[in-house]
This record gives structure tokens, C-alpha cells and sequence, in this order.
């Protein structure tokens, strides 16, 4: 074989295939590597184009070997005719796919193996000559049962003892040319049995290629227009330009440093108190958050909205609406065009955001780009799927310096900064405190909360933990949302000003996180204080991504001290699988845009917050080359497009994982589990995943009276009166117990709310939930997610 080998890896739908092409590349020196997914090309013509390439890799993926749709051209590629055979490598599914079409049974696993580390024994010959000790990271609930296949010969096993005795875990054909391994070569933590064993691969290949007079087909263009590319390659949509790019706006700054500003007082200065009009803050109400944003928005600042579905945006400025056709593009496309046309410069270096879009993106637009989301009915109370608006004046406060920093990206825009540097200098003084609202007169009726039932999703536990067993998936994300009808702070009504920024004000002071956010922008509401950035990338030259998963949490209480914070995180099997799992996904994502340069920075660190000690991982990537040459400044966006939905809201393989969630879950997850954030005009980023956290719609039903709840609340309200049979009493004592904590912090009353004109009130949702393993317990999983419940609600007990 000559320099320059080609590779063709068939993608089964994994979330671990770009990690795969990524070793690839570094075991086998000049390859290029052109990617397809297993049904992408008619079983009739796939085989044909085998000869132009030397050596076939069959990737991981969901489900079973026995299933067609599962594997598709993969059945194929064991029985092709001799004058098309070539060396294949299977990894997983790839051999278990091998076996069973030599005859082999598969079997399901008695304990499923999914982010766990063996010991894999082996002869050290063939795959493993050279190789020595191997600790692999294993992905599978399905194994292989050899019973007298005389075509294969076992290379390594794993002795699981009393759990699954000893399990198949590489093998070979004896008279084709095929090799494969059961665990995962390319995961972060295979320490040994990773490239040594691609680069025996490649040994082999090459010795069998010679030795049958194999050659491959010069590469052509009409084989690239059936494959595609190699990898890394941009998507044809994000390497559309305009044929006329917009010079770049300077930056206007004004640099204070005032002793003692209180970030919600300059809010309530900039007008968040004026419940009709939009506003977004970015508070970094607890470290390691660094800046807190404030959008200082006009009547003018384009707000951009967006639903799945739709063949247009829709960008208003006041009350000018106009609907742009997407045309050729897609929503990513055409928001990094909406950017690229305002670029700016020379804005202060240490601040990450000079202006730009500030919002929202949620759960099901990032579902969308991996499976298409089920056609919706008409609803006005849904909210938009991008939320967006574009920030030209704004605050920023760095609280490590204690600097704050007013910028404008608009022209001539001196007299705005002047004005309000020299209010900002003026607020500092304090004021007369508020009259509290307890002492405002007649006491509120208690909250309604909706609480998911608790018998149905322990039962969705029950069944996701079969979907983890069957092989397709390896963690499930399962979530629930609960809904709570409260009275707006009387405070805030008697003032005439934002019951949801009160409300936020008490959400912030009880549960400070790093990522918090009020974020108004109509008609939806949303609060924050989410503990975890999803992904953040810096503006050129750098163009350093970065995704920092959370997954485990001890809160911080009397004797849990650091040491004890990493027995119970690091050193728990099942927090480290959970976490080994999403970072692994996480890597894919990441190498699917930038290519080889990915990195993790931080396996299972436990870091420190205000009030909990977290299990975090850092995954870090920059484009190669040739991807920072076609992206531009659009990396940003690609990267966000590619890793959505959040891997620690969905679970891996994410595509299975999030269509098994949808027909569990029963109902879309809306804004929670997406993300929230903002894209800098300087190219740069920040978005945190939409999590411990609650949101509302402002515009009500039309057929809503003023003098009756809605008819979900209205329902629940009856059935809570009646005590049906069928209701889980555990379930109802919870709504006690929260309705209870509630009134007694509100002063409430316990009387029906349709007494109250519906004005008087607001119905927000939260979401939560928990990654569900083959370890989870399904009560324990339905503790912890009221656990998360409560964390939230303990907002909704009055101001502090």
C-alpha cells in the first residue's frame, strides 16, 4: 500500500465514532478517513466501492447484531466476494456483528459492563503482539457465545468471575481478513489495547494486502459525491458565505471601578422591575463565575425567534415583524450569518462579551439535528425553540477586579456610555430599604404544585433500565417536569413591578450558582441558577472550545470535607462510569467539528462551589487547520450545533438515547435541558446547560377566564381534594410536605385560588430528573430528582 491510505469507518449511529477516527488518524500515519453511517448507501452499491479504499473500520453503535436496521451495510461487509474482500477492523457492535454472521449466538450480559474498566487477557499475538497489560473501558450489555465456530479464533477475554464468568473480548477470522475487539480502543481511559492494537491492525492489513496482490482504486470525485468527504470536513450549509462580508463595528468602552455595587440594584436602575418590557442578565452569582452581563436593551434591539419546523426566523425591532425564509439554510446557518454581518472589534480583551445574542436555545432544538422532532400541534403557550435577542449596549461586571465595564457596539453612541458611567457612580449609594411583603395585608393562597406522579416514573426508570439492558443505550437521562401555580409577590403586585425578578432575587440568594440568569425575553420567562457551563469557546486566534460536564453532587454539610466530597465522588463506581460515559460522548461531539485536536484537560475532578462539591470533567479542542480555514469565526456556532442536546441531559449513544427518552418521557422538555448564554460579536461564547431552574409563558389561553386557574391546575387541584385510590400516597404526602414548607413561608392560606383573579398569579415549570445506569435504583433515582424539585422551589417561599 502507497502513502496516502484511505479508511472508511461505517457509523452505526454512535456517540463514540469520531473518537474511533481520531485514533485512526494516530495509529496509521496519512490516512484519510471518509465516515458514513450504516444506512447511508443501497446495499447494492455499497460493495463496489470497497475497492477504493485499503482498510474498513466498523464502529460501535446501539441495539443488536441481530436486527437489520441496527447494523445495515455492516451484515453486509463479512460476506462480500473475494475480489472485493479487504481488511476490516469491528469494534463492539463490529464484532459482535463478525461473530454472529459466522454463527455465534448473542447473549445478554447478567451485569452489563456500561463506563466500566477490565482487565482484558490476551497471548500477545495477532491484534495483541507487542501489547502488553490491557485495562479497557467496556460499553455493552450483549456478548458472544462461541459453540463450535470453526472461522474464528478468540485473541482476549475478560473474567468477570461471579457476575458474567469470562467474557469474549477480541477475535479473528481465520481465513478472511477481519479483526475485531469487543471493548471501546478509543475511550479516554483504555490504558494500553487503544493505538498499539490499530497499529497491529494496520500491520496486519498490510502484510495480508501484499500477500493477495491488493489494490485500491485511485479516488475520484464521483466517489466522493456517494461518500462524502474525509474527515474533518465542514457541512456544505455552515461553508455558505454572502458574497459581500460587513466590516467590523468598533467596540466603545468606558472602564469604572465603583466600591459596592449591588448587580440587582443596577438591574432594577436599567428597568428589570418593568414586567412588559424584555430583559437579560448573565449573573455569576457564585464562583467560580467570573462576569455577570447585563443587556441594556432599546425598543429597537432585534430580538430573533425561532420553532422547529419552521422554514422562517422571525426578527422583530419594536413593533417592525418580518419572517426571513431560511432558504437553503438551516437555523445554525443562518444565525452564524445573522453574526457574521455583525462582527465588531477592539473591545477590552479580558471581557468576553463586547454585545451580541443573549438568550435561549432549547432541548428540542438540539434533538432536531440528530432525529426529526414529531410534528407539533398549533399552541400558543409553547416556547420558542431559539429566544434570542441582539445585545448592542451593555454592563459588565467582573467581580474578580471588581471592575465594571459599560460598552456599546453602536456609532456615536458617547453620550449612552457617559450617561450611564455617571448613573452607575450615582447608584452606588444605597437606598431605603422596600416594605417587606409580609406586612402588605391579606395573606396569599397557598401554592398548587404538580409534582410528576411518582409511580409512573419510577415505572419509566424501570423501563429505561430495559433499554439499557438490551443493548441500545448506555445511560438514559430521564426527566419529569412539575408545575407550580403561585401567587405573584405581593410586594411586587402593590408596586406595580416583576413578580419573576423578585422572584429570582430569592432564587439567587438561596441557590447562587455560577450560571444563574434572568433571562425575560416574552413571552417566556426564565430563572436560573444552573451550576454548569456547557460550552464555552474563546474568539481567534485561540478558538479554544471547552465543555465542562457535571455528573455527581455532594452537598456541602458539617464533616463532608474535601476528602470525604472524593470518596463519595471520585471514588463511587457509578459516578465515574456516569461521567467517563459523557465525556467519552462529549470527545465525539467535539472531534466531529474540529478534528484531531481534543483533549481532556480533567477526568473526575471534584471542584468546590457555594454549596455543593461536584464531579466535573474538561474536554478541550481546537480546529485543525483546515476547519479554522473553512469556519472562520463560525466555529462557535458549529460546535454548539454538533453537541446539542447536552450528552448529561440525554445519555449515549445520544441519537437512541434521545428518541427512547421522547416515547418515556411522553412530552417535550421545552427550555429545560437546553442551554442559555450568549455569542460574543468578537467570535467567542458561553453557554450552561438549563438546569436547576424554571420558566413560564406570559401569554395566556384565550379562552383562560380571569376568575378560573387553567384546567391542568384546576384538575390537579380536584384531585388532590379527593384522594383517588389510584394516586401513589407517597406522591401526594410530597405535594403536602412542599405545599405546607411554601405556606408557612408565604403566609399563606390554605383556600382555593379560583377566589383570586387570575392576574394574581403565575404558572411556571421546572424540570429535573437523573442519568439512569444499569446501577441506578428506582426509588433512589425518584428521591434525587425531588431533591432537585426542592431545590428550585425553594425560591417560591418568599423573598429573602
Amino acid at each position: 500500500m502507497a502513502a496516502g491510505h484511505r479508511l472508511l469507518l461505517i457509523d452505526s449511529y454512535d456517540s463514540f465514532t469520531f473518537n474511533l477516527a481520531s485514533l485512526c488518524k494516530r495509529a496509521i500515519p496519512d490516512c484519510d478517513i471518509h465516515i458514513i453511517k450504516n444506512d447511508a448507501l443501497p446495499r447494492t452499491s455499497f460493495p463496489p466501492l470497497l475497492r477504493y479504499f485499503d482498510a474498513v473500520i466498523v464502529g460501535p453503535g446501539p441495539g443488536s447484531p441481530d436486527n437489520p436496521s441496527d447494523v445495515g451495510i455492516v451484515k453486509d461487509i463479512w460476506h462480500v466476494a473475494d475480489d472485493l474482500l479487504l481488511p476490516v477492523f469491528g469494534v463492539c457492535l463490529g464484532l459482535q456483528s463478525l461473530a454472529v454472521e459466522c454463527g455465534a449466538s448473542i447473549r445478554r450480559l447478567n451485569v452489563v459492563k456500561h463506563g466500566q474498566i477490565s482487565l482484558i487477557r490476551h497471548g500477545g499475538t495477532s491484534l495483541f503482539q507487542g501489547v502488553g497489560e490491557v485495562h479497557a473501558v467496556r460499553y455493552h450489555s450483549l456478548h458472544i457465545q462461541l459453540t463450535g465456530q470453526h472461522d474464528l479464533e478468540p485473541l482476549a477475554w475478560a473474567d468477570d468471575r461471579g457476575e458474567n464468568g469470562e467474557v469474549l473480548m477480541a477475535l479473528e477470522h481465520k481465513h478472511k481478513p477481519f479483526w475485531a475487539v469487543q471493548y471501546h480502543p478509543e475511550s479516554v481511559c483504555t490504558a494500553s489495547g487503544g493505538e498499539d492494537v490499530l497499529r497491529n491492525f494496520w500491520r496486519l492489513a498490510v502484510q495480508w494486502s501484499a500477500a493477495h496482490g491488493r489494490r485500491t482504486l485511485p479516488w475520484t470525485t464521483s466517489a466522493e459525491d456517494l461518500i462524502g468527504p474525509s474527515w474533518p470536513s465542514m457541512r456544505r450549509q455552515a461553508s455558505i458565505r454572502e458574497e459581500i462580508e460587513q466590516p467590523a463595528a468598533p467596540v466603545a468602552t468606558r472602564t469604572l471601578r465603583i466600591d459596592h455595587l449591588s448587580i440587582s440594584r443596577l438591574c432594577e436602575m436599567l428597568g428589570v422591575e418593568e414586567d412588559a418590557k424584555d430583559f437579560v442578565l448573565l449573573d455569576s452569582a457564585a464562583a467560580p463565575g467570573r462576569f455577570s452581563i447585563i443587556g441594556c436593551l432599546t425598543a429597537a434591539s432585534p430580538r430573533v425567534t425561532y420553532s422547529v419546523g419552521d422554514s422562517f426566523v422571525r426578527v422583530r425591532r419594536g413593533q417592525d415583524v418580518s419572517f426571513v425564509e431560511l432558504g437553503e439554510l438551516d437555523i445554525w446557518a443562518w444565525l452564524s450569518s445573522f453574526m457574521r454581518r455583525r462582527k465588531a472589534h477592539g473591545g477590552a480583551r479580558e471581557v468576553p462579551f463586547w454585545g451580541g445574542l443573549v438568550g435561549y436555545l432549547s432541548y428540542e432544538l438540539g434533538v432536531q439535528t440528530l432525529t426529526p422532532v414529531p410534528p407539533r400541534t398549533a399552541s400558543r403557550s409553547r416556547h420558542p425553540d431559539v429566544n434570542l435577542v441582539f445585545v448592542e449596549r451593555s454592563v459588565v461586571m467582573d467581580s474578580h477586579s471588581g471592575t465594571t465595564y459599560v460598552q456599546s457596539i453602536l456609532p456615536r453612541d458617547d453620550e449612552w456610555l457617559d450617561s450611564i458611567s455617571a448613573r452607575l457612580a450615582n447608584h452606588a449609594v444605597p437606598t431605603a430599604d422596600r416594605v417587606p411583603h409580609s406586612s402588605l395585608g391579606q395573606a396569599m393562597p397557598a401554592p398548587v404544585i404538580m409534582l410528576p406522579d411518582r409511580a409512573e416514573y419510577i415505572s419509566k426508570i424501570v423501563a429505561a433500565k430495559e433499554w439499557l439492558f438490551s443493548g441500545d443505550s448506555y445511560e438514559l437521562c430521564v426527566t419529569a417536569p412539575t408545575r407550580i401555580r403561585v401567587p405573584k409577590a405581593p410586594s411586587a403586585v402593590a408596586r406595580g413591578t416583576s413578580s419573576s425578578w423578585e422572584l429570582y432575587q430569592t432564587l439567587r440568594s438561596r441557590n447562587p450558582a455560577p450560571h444563574s440568569a434572568y433571562i425575560r425575553l416574552h413571552p417566556s420567562t426564565l430563572l436560573s441558577s444552573s451550576p454548569e457551563r456547557f460550552l464555552s469557546y474563546s474568539r481567534a486566534p485561540e478558538n479554544l472550545c471547552q465543555l465542562r460536564p457535571i455528573k455527581g453532587t455532594v452537598r456541602k454539610a458539617p464533616g463532608i470535607t474535601r476528602a470525604v466530597a472524593e470518596e463519595l465522588l471520585a471514588g463511587s463506581k457509578k459516578e465515574v462510569a456516569e461521567n467517563l460515559m459523557i465525556v467519552d460522548l462529549i470527545r465525539h461531539d467535539l472531534h466531529s467539528v474540529v478534528g484531531e485536536s481534543v483533549h481532556v484537560r480533567q477526568f473526575c475532578g471534584v471542584e468546590e462551589y457555594e454549596t455543593v462539591w461536584q464531579l466535573v470533567s474538561v474536554i478541550e479542542g481546537k480546529p485543525s487547520p483546515v476547519v479554522k480555514n473553512q469556519t472562520h469565526s463560525d466555529l462557535g456556532w458549529e460546535v454548539l450545533r454538533a453537541s446539542l442536546p447536552p450528552g448529561s441531559m440525554t445519555g449515549a449513544p445520544k441519537k437512541r438515547s434521545v428518541e427512547i427518552l421522547h416515547d418515556l418521557e411522553g412530552t417535550e422538555r421545552g427550555i429545560y435541558s437546553g442551554v442559555l448564554g450568549y455569542a460574543d460579536v468578537g467570535g467567542g461564547g458561553d453557554w450552561a446547560v438549563i438546569i436547576r431552574s424554571c420558566f413560564k409563558h406570559d401569554e395566556r389561553s384565550p379562552s383562560a377566564s380571569d376568575s378560573q386557574p387553567s384546567d391542568a391546575f384546576d384538575e390537579y387541584i380536584n384531585r388532590r381534594t379527593h384522594h383517588h385510590a389510584t394516586n401513589d400516597a407517597s406522591a401526594s404526602d410530597n405535594v403536602s410536605v412542599f405545599a405546607d414548607r411554601l405556606s408557612a413561608l408565604n403566609g399563606a392560606s390554605n383556600q382555593r385560588t379560583d377566589a383570586y383573579p387570575e392576574s394574581l398569579f403565575d404558572e411556571w415549570t421546572l424540570g429535573a430528573g437523573g442519568a439512569i445506569t444499569a446501577l441506578s435504583d428506582p426509588v433512589a433515582e425518584w428521591d434525587e430528582m425531588i431533591t432537585k424539585v426542592e431545590s428550585v422551589l425553594r425560591a417560591f417561599g418568599g423573598s429573602s
